[in-house]
């Protein structure tokens, strides 16, 4: 989904509180004599080494960042990111991570517009150097060197970004840290209604919105979470062209999209089993994560959270399969 995607680049800074809790849940990386970009080519880092890994019996891998060093000098950011004057924070995706978001090749990578890359590399870069035992237990609004903002927390022994978990922690290098990452960091592309806008999976739910008269709403401050139906879920629920839902009566459809709305921005790490969530209707919903993640509302077959953690600049979207019924 790179392509939607735009970002200014700027320095920032952030303080954090500090604490004396190691995480012991990495691997033990004495520090390099590299710059994060220098260390990154010939990185290899086990994962799937935490404790709660182990209790699911996930076994070990190895993950490389051949990729992500790749893209970073296609960008023009290596000599910056290697600046020993400085001290940076780099979430690192994975080659996983690039791969399953279609840019798993040299080839892919460079059809990527340069500014667009460098826009999407500067968003996993903070401009300080911050430990995994450093990162607060309440949620903390990080500017990443392009500017725009991202979400992190530490619960015990796991930090998470954006809802992404970090996967190998404080990787330590002449420069800076690195925490290893499953996902690829995509930076915020506009508000809820103008990244939904961009999205062809979700035309019909614009549609609805507009017709409800609650862009606006929407388009605020926020912060909201929107579990947003695709095209197909709203055809299988009785709307078969945009058509027909500009022809429903708005006060029709306010109660069924505010049904889809949480006060609040929730991340697909903040899902628990048997949960419920308020929706701005006043109904509730119920989250599953017993036969991959749902949410169940009240008069609906549960419906399949099928995309996760697409950050607008006043919330955050996932993708769901169903409409959800009051």
């Amino acid at each position: 989904m790179w392509k939607y995607l735009l970002a200014a680049i700027m320095l920032p800074s952030l303080l954090f509180i500090s604490c004396q809790k190691n995480i012991s849940d990495v691997k033990d990386v004495n520090a390099s004599q590299d710059g994060i970009v220098a260390l990154l080519q010939s990185l290899s880092v086990d994962l799937n080494k935490t404790k709660d890994s182990q209790a699911r019996n996930k076994t070990p891998r190895q993950a490389s960042f051949q990729l992500l060093s790749f893209a970073i000098a296609k960008a023009g950011l290596a000599n910056e990111l290697n600046d020993p004057k400085f001290a940076y924070t780099l979430f690192a995706p994975t080659d996983e991570a690039f791969t399953a978001l279609g840019l798993g090749t040299r080839q892919a990578i460079n059809s990527v517009p340069l500014e667009k890359l460098k826009a999407i590399l500067l968003y996993h870069v903070l401009g300080s150097k911050v430990m995994a035992a450093q990162v607060p237990v309440t949620y903390t609004e990080l500017t990443m060197l392009s500017n725009q903002k991202a979400y992190i927390i530490r619960r015990d022994a796991s930090v998470f970004i954006n809802g992404t978990a970090v996967v190998a922690a404080d990787i330590a290098a002449k420069n800076g840290v690195i925490h290893a990452i499953d996902r690829v960091l995509l930076p915020p592309a506009g508000n809820i209604v103008e990244v939904a806008a961009a999205n062809p999976n979700f035309t019909y739910l614009v549609a609805a919105v507009q017709k409800a008269g609650l862009v606006d709403a929407l388009s605020g401050t926020g912060p909201l979470t929107v579990f947003a139906p695709t095209n197909q879920a709203f055809i299988d629920a009785g709307f078969p062209t945009i058509s027909s839902i500009e022809a429903a009566p708005g006060s029709a459809l306010i109660p069924i999209l505010t049904y889809h709305v949480v006060a609040g921005r929730t991340f697909s790490s903040d899902l628990m089993n048997g949960q419920m969530l308020s929706m701005l209707s006043g109904g509730m919903t119920t989250i599953s994560l017993t036969n991959g993640a749902q949410i169940d509302g009240a008069n609906s077959m549960p419906s399949n959270i099928i995309q996760t953690d697409v950050i607008a600049t006043n919330g955050v979207i996932h993708a769901i399969d169903r409409v959800l019924i009051p």
